[in-house]
């Protein structure tokens, strides 16, 4: 009786031994039957039939999609706590404006957020003003913060969304200084978005109430009490917008508290590509109308 033919197999090469179990696991939890050769012969691989060999990659590569690391994420002081440095490229944003204001100062009146302009409607007003700035102290004070706190923001929510939720509450600041102020009011800094991102620290204390520990109440009490002083140190002093900064905490507070509730969805690639588009568009297109006016 003559001898089955052997099953046709493929190899699916692997950087490292890590790289290789990591990729078992996901072929194993999808029916995929496979070998990991000896990386002694030709280094780490796993072995599938012919007939699933497309099936294999297909998975494989949807698994590095969905787990992709954004290089600027980086552990910080302990595990489970990321600071992303790609905030830097808000620090010379500002950096870039307030440079732009200085060689034009028209910039400023058409720019900062005007109680009368922003009652005829001039929305764009609730933005431009998170990017100008009084003065060299003023623009190194949120710079540094910022740099920190939205930091530590991106780093927990994503790059793109971090930026965007924080953004997003500076200009409801804004809002609820003018709610409060009226006509009068005239402001500018980036202040309401260093705040903004405080309260989305702030605000993932509230995915601790969804965890079955008996000490959850206590360790969201201590957390919200811990974002509150930090934000009476930062943003309750003399000469400061204390309205614009309650506001843009409040707003990156409440924020926060929603995307606690999703954290994958809010590190998936294509969510921040998206939100980080959406910020382009919200600081070009109001400065667009500032300066078209």
């Amino acid at each position: 009786m003559p001898e089955p033919l052997p099953t046709p197999v493929k190899q699916i090469s692997a950087r490292n031994r890590r790289q290789a179990m990591d990729w078992s696991l996901v072929l194993a939890s999808q029916g995929i039957e496979h070998v990991i050769e000896d990386p002694l012969e030709s280094g780490w691989a796993l072995t599938v039939t012919a007939q699933d060999y497309e099936a294999a990659l297909a998975t494989i590569h949807q698994y590095r999609l969905e787990n992709r690391h954004w290089r600027w994420r980086r552990p910080f002081f302990q595990p489970g706590l990321f600071f992303d440095w790609s905030s830097l490229a808000w620090v010379l944003l500002i950096i870039f404006f307030y440079w732009w204001s200085a060689a034009r100062p028209d910039l400023r009146s058409r720019g900062i957020t005007d109680g009368i302009a922003l009652g005829r409607g001039e929305w764009w007003r609730l933005f431009t003003a998170t990017w100008l700035h009084a003065d060299l102290a003023h623009l190194a004070m949120n710079a540094v913060f910022g740099l920190v706190l939205l930091g530590l923001a991106m780093g927990r929510y994503g790059p793109g969304t971090g930026l965007l939720a924080a953004y997003l509450a500076g200009a409801a600041g804004n809002i609820v200084a003018w709610f409060v102020y009226g006509e009068t009011q005239h402001g500018l800094g980036a202040s309401g978005v260093v705040m903004g991102a405080l309260g989305l620290l702030t605000g993932q204390a509230f995915a601790l109430l969804k965890q079955r520990n008996p000490f959850a109440i206590r360790l969201f009490t201590g957390a919200v009490l811990g974002g509150v002083l930090l934000f009476v140190f930062l943003g309750v002093s003399p000469g400061t917008d204390v309205i614009a900064h309650l506001g843009g905490f409040v707003a990156g507070t409440l924020l926060g508290s929603l995307l606690a509730l999703a954290p994958r969805l809010t590190h998936r690639p294509r969510v921040n590509l998206v939100a980080g588009m959406l910020f382009a568009v919200l600081v070009i297109l109001p400065w667009l109308r500032a300066l078209a006016q």
